[in-house]
């Protein structure tokens, strides 16, 4: 199985280097050079096995020879050990044929943990193998941090270093990435919003001489194993409603596009996807984007569900390289674009896109209203990302078709914006109930690649 990037000039690598470089080397993403696919009767037999087996079937063609099975099978056991939910990702049904796929019970409640926890388990092997050392690098909004320094703190192979943008996430995203006392990982609050830690990541890993130096690696949804790992619940999900006898569609809260990209992926390998809903918040470029095929940047406005205060998706790439049929120099001259501000998608392009994915927004006042509505009518208490899917989902499924909405994040990871919405606070699972009392180790950083490239190899030299 080899891997190619987006914009076509860049080296086809094995999916373990692929996995170790992150972002290719001219500036795009990996994806499969061949999506490989599962047939009815694979999908049919996915029906009551574990999350782990469903793991390994769906994964496994994908790796090719960089994991054998014993080593595949041992990395998704020790990933998912630590899940507080046998089922790993269970559904709940919030009204006919609509249902809430749980991706909150990882050790940081949130749906990350699925891809976190065993990309932390997949470096450790290949690395150990390697005889290696890495600098982990990564740009979070707020779950992507968390979960990854859960995955990689105490790990021999790798130093980790999580930029998040100072005083826009929420106090228990801040406080699971600024807790963990293992001195290899390191919490960064940079000055200004999430675009800008991305930015600043994506210039450390075109700056070639500090990138091979301080031999930079990253997690971030950027990482196609990220994208991977994230494929395997749609299978689980889906195969527990019936498919590949009936059609399911999937609404999804995205700002970045990785999770809700995963679905295209299983959509591709065969799961029968009828549609992808992609869910956004009041920083709407995404929607805006398939609505009008102007992609176009806006300020970021910060939001109850902070994880989509985006403007610049990386993942959506991924997306435009399949639209505009795999051609790079296309991906390459639109993603030039976007450094003036943005582009236009070109009508075929668009209505390539169209064919997989619907859109909706939700603001604030109706986000907050749903909360309480599903509450009150439903039972769940959601978080703001997840009540922003479940609200799109409902309004926007077919009665004849199993409608899920993907629950991102724990309700207790904000809990002020639920107070706010239900009158009740949701409390931290019990393994988490001192995360107020333990104490904090951040450093306050500028929005400058110089000062964070210093920073970076003053703590790994030490």
């Amino acid at each position: 199985m080899k891997y190619v990037s987006t914009r076509g000039n860049a080296p086809e690598l094995s999916f373990a280097d692929a996995m170790l470089t992150g972002l290719a080397r001219d500036g795009g993403l990996y994806v499969p050079a061949q999506i490989p696919t599962i047939s009815a009767d694979e999908i049919r037999a996915l029906q009551g096995l574990s999350y782990e087996e469903t793991a390994f079937r769906v994964m496994q063609p994908f790796v090719g020879e960089s994991f054998d099975d014993d080593e595949l099978r041992g990395c998704i056991e020790r990933a998912y050990a630590g899940f507080g939910h046998n089922a790993r990702a269970p559904m709940v049904q919030l009204a006919p044929n609509h249902f809430l796929l749980e991706l909150f019970h990882g050790p940081t409640l949130a749906f990350k943990d699925f891809a976190m926890q065993m990309i932390g388990q997949l470096f450790q092997v290949e690395l150990t193998k390697r005889q290696e050392r890495v600098t982990i690098v990564g740009a979070t909004s707020g779950d992507t941090g968390s979960a990854a320094i859960e995955a990689f703190k105490g790990l021999d192979a790798v130093d980790v270093f999580i930029l998040y943008p100072h005083g826009r996430v929420s106090e228990v995203q801040r406080r699971q990435m600024t807790t963990p006392p293992e001195s290899n990982v390191h919490a960064l609050a940079m000055d200004g919003h999430f675009d800008d830690c991305q930015a600043r990541l994506k210039d450390m890993f075109n700056h070639f001489e500090f990138r091979d130096g301080v031999k930079l690696a990253g997690v971030n949804s950027i990482n196609w194993a990220r994208v991977l790992v994230q494929v395997v619940y749609y299978f689980t999900a889906a195969a527990s409603l019936g498919a590949p006898d009936r059609k399911i569609s999937f609404t999804v809260p995205t700002g970045n596009f990785g999770d809700i990209f995963a679905g295209y992926i299983a959509k591709q390998m065969g799961l029968p996807i009828d549609r992808l809903i992609v869910a956004t918040n009041q920083n709407d470029i995404l929607h805006r984007c398939l609505s009008t095929g102007a992609y176009q940047k806006g300020e970021v406005a910060p939001s109850i569900s902070p994880s989509m205060d985006i403007q610049v998706s990386s993942n959506f790439e991924r997306a435009l390289y399949f639209a505009y049929d795999r051609d790079g120099t296309a991906v390459a001259q639109l993603m030039d674009e976007l450094g003036n501000g943005g582009f236009d998608v070109s009508q075929g392009a668009l209505q390539a896109l169209r064919e997989h994915f619907d859109s909706g927004r939700v603001s604030e006042e109706e986000t907050l209203e749903f909360i309480a509505e599903a509450n009150a009518t439903m039972g769940e208490l959601l978080c703001p990302h997840s009540a922003i899917a479940a609200k799109i989902g409902e309004e926007t499924r077919d009665p004849s078709t199993p409608m899920i909405s993907l629950a991102t994040a724990h309700p207790a990871k904000f809990p002020d914006a639920v107070e706010k919405a239900s009158g009740i606070r949701p409390p931290l699972p019990n393994r988490m109930a001192d995360l107020y009392e333990r104490s904090e180790r951040v450093t306050q950083v500028p929005n400058d690649l110089t000062a964070l490239e210093t920073l970076i190899q003053e703590r790994i030299a030490t």
